[in-house]
């Protein structure tokens, strides 16, 4: 049994992750750590967990003998900073997403002790709907895919909101363009050569509120995505081939417990009505991904993303934010 720290008591750790985990078979939340040691005690009051500690600083959680991984999903500027710190504890770490603010900041993580499994929290990974999608695509039956589209859009204009703080990593790119780029390297499972960015900033908050991204995977494999966080909400992810196309219906945000979709075409009329839809059986998609984590540190699997892949994902986002500033193509490096 793996037993969990949780850092604290953030919204997408309260209503998703933690829950998810607390369900995972070897699993165990054991501890939660606010600054506030009272939202520490009312958050696993919250969640049920009475038996729980609460601590009143991260200091003290990462100090307990009895914690063998942390859930981190502190706002982006401290994602590195307190997984390394976990790390030294002797602390596995699943942090959320994005890993870092840049690749430099997320090498940074290479000095972690050896034997610690540090993962970036991108849940979808671990649904079985996107394994779907992979699976059809190996399967040749979409022909040679050469275009992968995502879209990720929500409306949030809250000046208190961490997401739209531009100095501790705010802005749509850090918070749900990095889902579309995990599109496109899942899909494609290769790693994009070069991008370009149009992004648009809010003139109050300088995060950016609207991006549009090309990212060139080479041999005319292309991944083109629109996120944005002052929209109608919408998402969607497709992969389109030479004989066919699929859609992941609600790729990011699949109900917990509830069944999820696949649409697959091969032709046919142009409003999908003959579309196959494959059913896909319901699951917790943060469960997934903590038991997945939990066995990799009991050594009963093999760890699927580590620090290497993180910073593979972050010198994207770097990129398109070179893009942004230049107006031209950026190479990945």
């Amino acid at each position: 049994m793996v037993r969990w720290g949780i850092i604290s008591t953030a919204a997408i750790g309260m209503n998703q992750v933690t829950p998810g985990i607390m369900k995972s078979p070897h699993s165990e939340v054991v501890a939660l750590a606010s600054r506030d040691l009272g939202k520490a005690q009312a958050a696993l009051a919250r969640l049920g967990l009475g038996n729980a500690r609460a601590y009143g600083s991260y200091e003290e959680l990462l100090a307990d003998p009895d914690i063998d991984a942390i859930y981190n999903p502190l706002p982006n500027h401290l994602h590195v900073p307190l997984t390394l710190a976990a790390a030294r504890a002797g602390k596995h770490v699943l942090c959320e997403k994005p890993m870092a603010m840049s690749a430099a900041e997320a090498e940074e993580l290479r000095g972690a002790p050896e034997g610690v499994i540090i993962s970036e929290a991108f849940m979808v990974r671990h649904h079985p709907q996107w394994h779907r999608a992979r699976a059809v695509i190996r399967s040749g039956e979409l022909g040679t895919v050469k275009l992968v589209r995502a879209v990720f859009l929500y409306f949030n204009r809250d000046p208190a909101n961490v997401r739209n703080i531009a100095d501790i990593g705010g802005g749509g790119i850090y918070d749900i363009g990095c889902y579309c780029v995990i599109s496109g390297r899942y899909l494609f499972e290769a790693e994009p050569r070069r991008v370009v960015a149009l992004v648009d900033r809010d003139p109050e908050f300088g995060t950016d509120r609207l991006a549009s991204v090309i990212a060139d995977f080479g041999g005319g494999r292309q991944l083109s995505f629109v996120c944005g966080t002052q929209n109608s909400g919408r998402q969607s992810v497709e992969a389109i081939g030479d004989k066919g196309s699929l859609e992941i219906v609600i790729p990011f945000n699949a109900p917990i417990g509830q069944k999820t979709a696949l649409l697959v075409g091969n032709g046919g009329p142009m409003d999908r009505s003959l579309h196959r839809r494959e059913i896909i059986p319901e699951i917790d998609q943060y469960t997934e991904q903590a038991e997945n984590f939990a066995l990799a540190v009991l050594g009963r699997a093999e760890a699927a993303y580590g620090v290497e892949d993180a910073i593979l994902q972050m010198r994207v986002l770097d990129a398109i934010f070179r893009s942004e500033a230049s107006g031209g193509w950026e190479n990945v490096r």
